[in-house]
């Protein structure tokens, strides 16, 4: 970018607020054990928080009927919805669990997990099977701190070499209260240092 470039570039400042964009849409289950029934509820708050143990994290407002399991069971699995399933991701997200079975109300199949008392979605390419460690109050928004302790992934998605290609079912992403299907792959980790065949290395 030129200097002329850079000094006609303009930022309007606002308020602090959750910008942060594009984040996963994801169908988190809980319940399925004891008193409770089994629950879905969209949360687009997600994310990978440690590698070593894997962890990842979910933020739920304390008034949602999802958080009084997940609270209680102390578990919950994380489930990668496709885009084609953007109109039941939505709708699992604005209805209550209190007042609505989702899982019978959408066809979706829930799939014992693993290692975990809670459901998976069946019809979800990746679920993360989780246990909470830690829930932190940060204000409006609870965070479920929780270890991956295993992962289920559909068997069609993994091709010869062993490789796990989610990309094919189409996925799905939030920004901004908006749906998007992902697009094309721009690169790989790594793909900006990495020589070119017959490249001369110079030392």
């Amino acid at each position: 970018m030129s200097e002329t470039e850079k000094n006609v570039i303009k930022k309007v400042v606002w308020p602090g607020s959750t910008q942060l964009a594009p984040v996963p849409s994801v169908l988190v289950a809980c319940g399925g054990t004891g008193e409770w029934k089994p629950n879905l509820i969209t949360i687009a708050w997600a994310g990978v928080v440690c590698s070593k143990p894997p962890m990842v994290s979910i933020a739920v407002r304390p008034e949602r009927y999802s958080y009084a399991i997940i609270k209680a069971t102390g578990e919950f699995s994380i489930n990668l919805p496709t885009a084609k399933m953007v109109k039941t991701v939505d709708w699992c997200g604005v209805v209550s669990g209190r007042d609505h079975d989702k899982f019978a109300a959408t066809g979706l199949t829930p799939m014992p997990g693993s290692k975990i008392s809670v459901p998976i979605v069946a019809e979800c390419p990746l679920a993360l099977e989780c246990r909470v460690t830690r829930v932190l109050e940060l204000g409006v928004h609870h965070l479920f701190l929780a270890e991956v302790v295993a992962v289920q992934a559909s068997e069609h998605l993994i091709d010869a070499s062993g490789r796990f290609d989610l990309e094919q079912d189409g996925l799905l992403a939030f920004v901004h209260g908006h749906y998007y299907s992902l697009g094309e792959c721009l690169g790989h980790f790594g793909f900006s240092i990495r020589r070119k065949p017959g490249a001369i290395v110079r030392k």
